[in-house]
């Protein structure tokens, strides 16, 4: 599943190529599993809107949609607020391209929206764990995370998330109501430059440590937003390009394999039902 860094990766890629550009057409697929909002009514609420700004929140990409004619103007983006908006999360295998109408269209393409430049943006998922939602913000509250947002959070609320928790540290990383946007990845990567454990109890850990966690977190999240994001199974950009990552990885999916660090082979455990990856010797 794409994570925060892949994520973002894409919700930049989006924005820098299809921001103040119209929507005028829009075809859904036949697969009622991806759509969160009805289909008819995403599609009313598509068409004629403009797309005012592409981000990330957690793990969803969201599209901030304003009324016709509030795109830009003589080359400027117009300061207007956001009438609606589309919410994209990609599930396991989810693509979000950007692309044109002649290009080939790939099997299990769900979403394609035309827009007024002759530009596509089309939302593709051959397991169907994604969803797409659309929401009228003059009936229905923005988008939020459940958790915290891992690029900005401080130090002491940092500290205060794993308060008192009895869960593994790896464990309380993947919860979302927590942190939004960390999963398997790049908490286990966390974990190994931070020297902790992942088994060890969250509540349990020094303020030391977890500082030193927190720090380590955003580390691993920017190097890996700057490099792409981590191409380990179908994960592409906006453009279709697989990310670099991965290269940098020190232990995720390096079972049995030498620690670059200290020599000692990488183990593998499972935590929270997913498979953890440390460096028994690296980390305590």
């Amino acid at each position: 599943m794409p994570e925060l860094p892949e994520v973002e990766t894409i919700a930049r890629g989006v924005h820098a190529r299809v921001s103040g550009d119209r929507i005028v057409d829009v075809w859904l697929g036949r697969h009622h599993e991806p759509f969160k909002t009805a289909p008819a009514k995403m599609v009313k609420g598509l068409e004629g809107r403009v797309i005012l700004a592409v981000r990330r929140i957690g793990k969803h990409i969201v599209c901030e949609l304003g009324e016709a004619g509030s795109g830009r103007k003589g080359g400027l983006q117009r300061s207007v607020e956001p009438s609606a908006q589309w919410i994209v999360h990609l599930g396991m295998t989810g693509r979000l391209l950007v692309t044109t109408p002649d290009a080939p269209v790939a099997a299990h393409t769900h979403a394609r929206l035309t827009l007024a430049s002759g530009k596509e943006l089309r939302f593709v998922d051959p397991r169907r764990f994604g969803r797409l939602e659309w929401r009228d913000l003059h009936r229905e509250r923005p988008f939020a995370a459940p958790g915290a947002e891992p690029l900005s959070i401080g130090s002491a609320e940092f500290s205060a998330l794993f308060r008192n928790r009895k869960l593994a540290i790896k464990a309380a990383l993947l919860n979302q109501t927590l942190l939004a946007g960390v999963g398997n990845i790049y908490a286990d990567e966390s974990l190994f430059r931070a020297g902790l454990r992942p088994g060890r109890r969250a509540g349990r850990l020094t303020r030391a440590e977890l500082e030193r966690l927190r720090r380590s977190l955003g580390e691993v999240l920017h190097q890996a937003i700057e490099l792409g994001g981590s191409s380990v199974s179908d994960y592409v950009d906006a453009n279709g390009v697989r990310g670099f990552f991965q290269l940098e990885h020190r232990v995720y999916q390096r079972t049995g394999e030498p620690c670059r660090v200290c020599g000692t082979s990488v183990r593998r455990t499972v935590i929270a039902g997913r498979g953890t990856h440390f460096c028994p010797r690296c980390q305590r």
